[in-house]
């Protein structure tokens, strides 16, 4: 993700804008953690994001929880969930309608969404149930492990 104690104060302009589109009220640390989703290149762990915030915003790990559940519960992240059991996080993209699919690198963990594939996939369940969601992950290695 490169250094985001250093990211351009755009990114910190663009969460509050955000935030005050949604009709919430600002906090430090609601844009500060926004500000890290919308600077990353890939989706973030709780760990990730936490070490990513800038040193004048003191934020505990309970608060970036706190504050990933909230943008979640607005729209303006959503969580992928890791095959090490762990939520990775990235903010939602604006022109982004509906669900997606992501991509997953096996050896590194890096997790990124993909813009082309069609989703939801037909998929056929036993009579009597009701699908409510499809999440697709593609497994395979990144640029970097491969």
């Amino acid at each position: 993700m490169g250094n985001a104690t250093l990211r351009p104060p755009a990114k910190a302009a663009a969460a509050q804008r955000l935030i005050r589109a949604a009709g919430q009220r600002l906090t430090a640390p609601r844009t500060a953690v926004l500000a890290v989703l919308l600077d990353a290149k890939r989706a973030l762990t709780h760990h990730e994001i936490g070490s990513a915030l800038a040193p004048g915003v003191p934020v505990d790990r309970v608060t970036v929880y706190r504050v990933l559940d909230w943008l979640v519960t607005l729209g303006l992240a959503h969580r992928i969930p890791g095959e090490d059991r762990t939520w990775r996080f990235v903010a939602s993209r604006v022109d982004s309608h509906g669900p997606h699919a992501h991509f997953t690198c096996s050896r590194c963990g890096k997790t990124v969404c993909l813009e082309a594939v069609a989703t939801p996939p037909d998929v056929k369940v036993p009579r009597g149930f009701l699908p409510q969601k499809v999440e697709l992950t593609v497994q395979g290695l990144c640029a970097s492990c491969h």
